[in-house]
């Protein structure tokens, strides 16, 4: 299963980890210095929730991003269903 969040379609982003060196110049020191570059990746904080869908009278389990429960309390979760079948998810 794909790490994607089936509301807001999170996703893994790329990025770098930095290896640093030197002490900085605010505690007196020449500054900081990058020595290494290693590629990583930054993942979304995804969870399984089952929520209550009151106009099928049944639990629907989404794979959200934590961020994504706060836009269903925002919207609703029958205008979220409602979004994610006209772009063809199924639910």
């Amino acid at each position: 299963m794909s790490k994607v969040c089936q509301v807001t379609g999170k996703k893994p982003a790329r990025g770098y980890k930095y290896a640093i060196r030197g002490i900085a110049k605010k505690k007196k020191g020449i500054g900081l210095k990058v020595t290494g570059k290693t590629k990583r990746r930054f993942q979304p904080n995804l969870t399984k929730k089952r929520i209550w869908f009151a106009e099928e009278n049944r639990f629907v389990t989404l794979r959200l991003a934590t961020s994504a429960l706060r836009t269903i309390d925002r919207l609703g979760v029958a205008t979220v269903i409602r979004e994610m079948r006209a772009r063809g998810e199924q639910v």
